[in-house]
């Protein structure tokens, strides 16, 4: 097959990819075309996760693929962005699994564990034997992560005590271990813990009742004196400062993510128009429709120009926390916006699920909020361009 660009890359951005990374995204885009599209609609209606796909997402080389002892082929954050962005096209749920178990569980590992914890994790979650989740976020505790974590670890020993409780946890369900984040009663400090979910006293319970990201599997989670050894402390997590390298990482892919959403909805929408037909011809051809598709290219566009850059920084070691925000509020922002003229195009039709564009619509509220707020990146940036924090 012929690697071609996709139909929102309007710039053909992909073509200046090199042949191995072209290949590797066409592979993925046909299994993701071929073998997960057409489930989609029932699992999100069932608000069920399709275990199937890991398999074929393992075997595609996606899990794994920003840790060196799991990739494939040494690949840039560059390429890595465009792979968010293929699995976002087709569906935000999907894509956010990866992201959990590639950025946030696997990164936590690569990015703050030994040596010795990489060997023993990494393989096992590349190859999607082993399904992590990243346990931060609290009941009472979401952009105050840093200073009001009120889940406790203490050290008795050979193992540590941990007690508290976290929530909205992707995979945590069903996964096999969990990242859980915990402040030392020692020294206050907030500490990262490789906890497998078989533990006696670590329980997780289905969040119902979604109305976004329905397919992703989102637990609240219980710590009663749950004991994990002390060699499963993440040697390299003994601040909250490292919590948030893991999330420089993580927030530039939901930017690249949140493009994927914004251009598959942008994709469902022409098509649409295309066959559309009312007073005599396809909606196409009227003016107003190409008012919003206009926009909602120019959205996308943007947002890839953006997103492109900060991971181009990435590579080059010159991103800093703001960069990595500014592209996750302004790619989120643009998402928004450009969704919500798309399901505009289709009108009523563009409330089913039959014709994805609503899945989308629904789905991008929850990256719109999620890896950060736009108000919490809001004042990262701020602080970087006045020397003022304005948190408090």
């Amino acid at each position: 097959m012929t690697f071609t660009p996709l139909v929102g890359d309007f710039y053909q951005l992909e073509s200046q990819l090199s042949q191995q990374e072209q290949e590797f995204l066409l592979a993925l885009r046909t299994y993701l075309e071929t073998e997960v599209k057409p489930i989609l609609a029932d699992h999100w209606e069932r608000a069920e996760f399709p275990r199937s796909v890991v398999a074929g997402l393992a075997a595609s080389g996606v899990l794994g693929m920003a840790a060196h002892e799991t990739a494939a082929f040494p690949t840039s954050a560059v390429f890595r962005g465009w792979v968010c962005l293929e699995l976002g096209r087709i569906d935000a749920s999907v894509a956010t699994f990866v992201g959990v178990q590639n950025g946030l569980a696997m990164g936590s590992i690569e990015i703050c564990g030994s040596p010795e914890q990489r060997a023993e994790w990494l393989p096992g979650m590349g190859r999607g034997e082993i399904i992590g989740s990243f346990g931060l976020t609290e009941p009472l505790s979401g952009s105050d992560s840093a200073r009001g974590l009120r889940t406790t670890a203490e050290r008795r020993g050979d193992v540590w005590v941990l007690n508290g409780e976290k929530r909205w946890i992707g995979n945590s369900t069903w996964g096999d271990i969990c990242i859980v984040w915990a402040k030392d009663v020692a020294d206050g400090q907030v500490k990262g813990f490789i906890v497998p979910t078989e533990t006696p006293g670590f329980t997780a319970v289905k969040i119902e009742n979604k109305m976004s990201l329905r397919i992703v599997q989102n637990g609240h989670i219980t710590m009663k004196d749950v004991e994990v050894p002390a060699r499963n402390h993440l040697t390299g997590a003994n601040s909250f400062a490292d919590t948030a390298k893991v999330l420089r990482h993580t927030r530039g892919e939901v930017a690249w993510e949140s493009v994927g959403v914004a251009m598959g909805a942008y994709e469902a929408a022409l098509a649409y128009a295309k066959e559309r037909e009312q007073f005599g011809k396809p909606i196409a051809a009227h003016q107003l429709i190409q008012d919003l598709l206009v926009k909602s290219l120019s959205n996308i566009t943007a947002s890839l120009a953006l997103v492109r850059e900060a991971s181009i920084m990435y590579d080059a070691g010159t991103q800093r926390d703001e960069h990595a925000s500014l592209a996750k509020l302004s790619a989120t922002t643009l998402m928004r916006e450009t969704v919500a003229m798309c399901r505009e195009i289709l009108g009523g039709n563009g409330i089913v699920t039959d014709y994805d564009v609503a899945r989308f619509f629904a789905d991008a509220e929850a990256l719109y909020s999620y890896e950060g707020t736009r108000e919490m990146n809001t004042l990262i940036i701020g602080r970087a361009i006045t020397g003022h924090a304005a948190f408090v």
